[in-house]
């Protein structure tokens, strides 16, 4: 059989409240007359007159129905005012904060969303200019990777070079890190890290297609060399502050 969602089962409960808030009101209202229309017919002069158990019964229907009513709204402003006090934010639910069956639904629910999660991820698939999805590239798009590094070269290039150039938005790293190609070994071609790292540079930053991962992979291997001879330098020139220091101080 199928089972009726939450909206309709939601009517459903409404409906049944009020026919049973009408039949109760009905059968209260019958009774009332009833007693009413008894108390008149057993009084001596049968009217309203001085008919003090007919006063007692209206009295005491009225006084029933105003403290139902009272209560009734009692109960609905506390129950408004307890769920206003429940927490909107998400807060972790352990086992004893609600019935046995519940926790093991809800963990249910949970393994199951997480295991869709993971089998809808992207498996075996290339995205032109993004890291393969399962490797160490995962997630990384290589043209930003790349743009971002000018930034970090930049400010390393200051500790040793105080008084480096300020980087202008398009200038080539081969013009604008010029300073450090005596410090950088070169290869059989002639060719530093340097000018690897400007090619790599100049094709995130004027080529209309995507890095391809190679290429990413060669700029990269020339911000580590560089990067790593930067470094260096910054520990040789602690160190021979150092040692001049001492000679001061001896």
């Amino acid at each position: 059989m199928r089972k009726l969602s939450l909206r309709a089962q939601a009517w459903v409960s409404d409906i049944c409240y009020a026919l049973l808030v009408l039949v109760t009101g009905c059968f209260f209202a019958i009774s009332g007359a009833l007693l009413l229309s008894q108390a008149i017919r057993t009084s001596p002069i049968r009217s309203w007159t001085n008919n003090w158990d007919a006063v007692v019964i209206a009295v005491t229907y009225l006084l029933v129905c105003i403290i139902s009513i009272a209560l009734c709204v009692k109960r609905r402003i506390t129950v408004r005012r307890r769920l206003q006090r429940i927490a909107k934010t998400h807060h972790s639910i352990v086992r004893r904060e609600v019935p046995q069956p519940v926790h093991e639904y809800i963990s249910q629910e949970f393994a199951r969303s997480c295991f869709v999660s993971y089998e809808s991820q992207p498996r075996n698939t290339v995205h032109s200019g993004w890291g393969r999805p399962g490797t160490r590239l995962s997630g990384i798009r290589f043209r930003r990777a790349l743009l971002d590094t000018i930034a970090e070269i930049d400010a390393r290039t200051r500790l040793v070079i105080p008084s480096h150039p300020n980087l202008k938005p398009h200038a080539r790293m081969l013009h604008h890190f010029r300073f450090l190609l005596p410090l950088l070994p070169k290869d059989e071609e002639g060719l530093s890290e340097l000018h690897y790292y400007d090619s790599a540079i100049q094709l995130a930053r004027t080529v209309d297609r995507e890095p391809t991962e190679e290429e990413y992979q060669r700029g990269m291997d020339a911000v580590t060399s560089i990067l790593q001879m930067l470094r260096e330098c910054r520990s040789e020139m602690l160190e021979d502050s150092r040692m001049q220091m001492k000679s001061v101080m001896s």
